[in-house]
C-alpha cells in the first residue's frame, strides 16, 4: 500500500507545483478597432488607474516622453495613408507617445510599434508626426486611463486622451473624398477588362451560363485589343468551345498561341498546342 501512495503524493506534488495562479492584470488592455469614412483604425493599449496617485506632473512627468499607458507602446493602426497637421503619413502601425504639459501637450507617432514601453534609445529620425495641442481641465477626475475616438465625420475624428483631470485630443483626416471618388469614377466608366475577365472565368469554373460568360470574355478581349493578352485569349477559346463554337474557339486559341510564342510562355504554348489538336485544327 505504502509503494501506491508515495507515487501518488509525488505525481500531486509535481501537479501542484507546475501549476500556474492567474490573477488579474494591474493595467489591463484594450483594443478598439475604430472606422473613420472607409479606413479602419486599431488602437491597442494598457491601461493604468491612479490608484490614489497623483498623475500629471508626478508619475507622467511634465516635459518627458511618456508612453502613454503601461505596458507595451500604444499602438495605432492605420489600413489607409491618414493627415496630421496637414503632414501626410503613410498606412501603418505607430507607436503613441506624449509629452504631457500643464497647459500643452506633444503628441508623437513614432514609426516603430515594437517597444516595450519608450524606446532604449530615441530615434528622430522615426518620427513621424510631433503636434502641440491644448492640455484641457476636466470637471472631475478620471481614475483609469482612457484613449478613444471622438467627433466623428466621414473623414475626421478625434483621437481623445483622458485621465485624471486632463483630456487632450488630435484631431487627424482619411482620404474619404478621394477614395469615393476614384470608386465613383470606376463605376461610372463601367466595369473593367479584368472585371469582364474574372466574371467570365468564375462562370466557366463553376459552370454557369456560358452564354453570358462568352459576352464577358468577348468585351474583355476587345477592351485589351490594342495589347492582346494570351491569357485572356485562352479563356476566350475555352469558353467558346464549352459554348459550342468550336469555330471561334480555334480563332482565339491560334491567336492565344501566337502571342504565347511571342512571351516564351512554355505553358500556354503547350495548352493551346493541345486543344488545337484536340478540336482538329493541327
Amino acid at each position: 500500500m505504502i509503494r501506491l501512495i508515495v507515487p501518488i503524493l509525488l505525481l500531486v506534488m509535481s501537479s501542484i507545483t507546475n501549476a500556474q495562479i492567474e490573477t488579474p492584470a494591474p493595467s489591463p488592455s484594450q483594443k478598439i478597432m475604430q472606422k473613420v469614412g472607409l479606413t479602419d483604425i486599431t488602437l491597442e493599449y494598457s491601461r493604468p488607474s491612479m490608484k490614489g496617485r497623483t498623475i500629471f506632473g508626478n508619475l507622467a512627468e511634465y516635459g518627458k516622453i511618456w508612453r502613454t499607458g503601461a505596458n507595451a507602446n500604444t499602438k495605432l493602426t492605420f489600413s489607409t495613408d491618414f493627415t496630421i497637421a496637414e503632414n501626410t503619413l503613410e498606412k501603418g502601425s505607430y507607436a503613441l507617445y506624449t509629452v504631457p504639459g500643464e497647459k500643452t501637450w506633444e503628441i508623437i507617432l513614432y514609426a516603430d510599434a515594437t517597444n516595450w514601453g519608450t524606446p532604449g534609445k530615441w530615434d528622430e529620425t522615426k518620427v513621424a508626426a510631433r503636434v502641440l495641442v491644448p492640455a484641457q481641465k476636466l470637471p472631475m477626475n478620471i481614475e483609469t486611463l482612457t484613449i478613444g475616438f471622438d467627433n466623428l465625420t466621414n473623414s475626421t475624428a478625434i483621437l481623445g486622451i483622458m485621465w485624471e483631470n486632463t483630456y487632450v485630443g488630435l484631431e487627424f483626416e482619411t482620404p474619404t473624398d478621394k477614395m469615393v471618388s476614384k470608386s465613383i469614377v470606376k463605376v461610372m466608366n463601367g466595369p473593367s477588362a479584368n472585371d469582364m475577365f474574372g466574371a467570365a472565368v468564375y462562370y466557366l469554373q463553376t459552370n454557369k451560363d456560358m452564354a453570358t460568360a462568352q459576352v464577358w470574355i468577348d468585351k474583355a478581349v476587345e477592351m485589351t485589343a490594342s495589347a492582346p493578352k494570351f491569357w485572356y485569349l485562352r479563356q476566350q477559346s475555352l469558353i467558346h468551345a464549352k459554348a459550342g463554337k468550336t469555330k471561334t474557339a480555334i480563332s482565339a486559341a491560334k491567336a492565344s498561341l501566337k502571342y504565347a510564342k511571342i512571351a516564351n510562355n512554355g505553358d500556354y504554348i503547350k495548352m493551346n498546342t493541345d486543344s488545337l489538336k484536340e478540336w482538329g485544327a493541327l
